[in-house]
């Protein structure tokens, strides 16, 4: 169990130099109209505009596939859930799986969402690979005028998680080492998991305590001005990232509706 938190693109890129708060607007404005149709064809050709950007954010395929392997499972459970669970299945009969009908409109449908999963999903993939936590921090502060409580909390809880997969290889070691071992029973196996997730939540439950304890004593949120070691600036290439986004965005709804496509999700 690892947790690989940390930038990994390469700083020099065009746009991974953009503000924090600039790249997370961008994505955020690109991505969220995806929600808005149903077809296939919309989030299909939002995941080509994103693969072509990849190179402008320093971002390599290699260490892109290692950090969305976990989508490939989620699309595999929207693949079989739809399979099974579809109500709508028109269009023509493919195969019969069971007592199940698998048609075309079934797997446009499937196709759809996989492909508006991954559409929304990897700008904020491409985003957290190519910021430093701690400079996202600092931009929401001084940039989107975010609560510093919130912010730098945020902060602290996520440079703890990387602890989590530490804690949970030393409860396994050490029970393993007290010879508690599930062997090849799932049962087993079942309960194990369960007990030393348990373990983990209330290790990090009052690891949290005494860090908020902490902050406050040492007068966090005393409503003092803070300084910044890190100033982030906002400056005309950043306004021009969002635009850019906004307009990429309407682009492509466009584009969907101009070829006839286009399947509100509601109407």
């Amino acid at each position: 169990m690892t947790l690989a938190l940390e930038p990994v693109a390469d700083a020099s890129a065009p746009l991974a130099r953009r503000n924090p708060v600039a790249k997370l607007g961008a994505a955020l404005l690109f991505a969220f109209p995806l929600v808005a149709t149903l077809d296939p064809v919309t989030p299909a050709l939002a995941l080509a505009v994103e693969l072509v950007a990849l190179p402008f954010f320093g971002v390599r395929p290699r260490v892109l596939a290692r950090r969305v392997w976990p989508l490939l499972l989620a699309a595999g459970g929207v693949l079989i859930s739809m399979l099974l669970f579809a109500a709508d299945r028109g269009g023509a009969q493919l195969f019969a799986l069971g007592g199940l009908d698998v048609t075309t409109g079934v797997l446009a449908g499937a196709a759809g969402l996989i492909l508006r999963m991954f559409a929304v999903a990897l700008p904020g993939i491409v985003v957290f690979a190519t910021t430093d936590p701690t400079d996202l921090a600092d931009a929401l502060v001084q940039n989107a005028k975010a609560p510093a409580r919130f912010a730098i909390g945020a902060l602290a809880a996520f440079r703890l998680l990387p602890l989590l997969a530490a804690e949970w290889r030393m409860l396994t070691l050490a029970r393993r080492a007290r010879g508690v071992d599930a062997g090849r029973n799932p049962a087993a196996r079942l309960r194990l998991f369960v007990s030393t997730a348990f373990a983990l939540l209330v290790g990090a439950l009052r690891r949290g305590v005494r860090l908020a304890v902490a902050m406050d004593a040492r007068g966090f949120d005393s409503g003092t001005p803070r300084t910044h070691a890190r100033v982030q600036r906002f400056t005309r290439a950043d306004t021009a990232l969002l635009a850019g986004a906004v307009l990429l965005s309407a682009a492509i709804l466009g584009a969907t509706v101009a070829l006839g496509l286009f399947r509100p999700i509601i109407g």
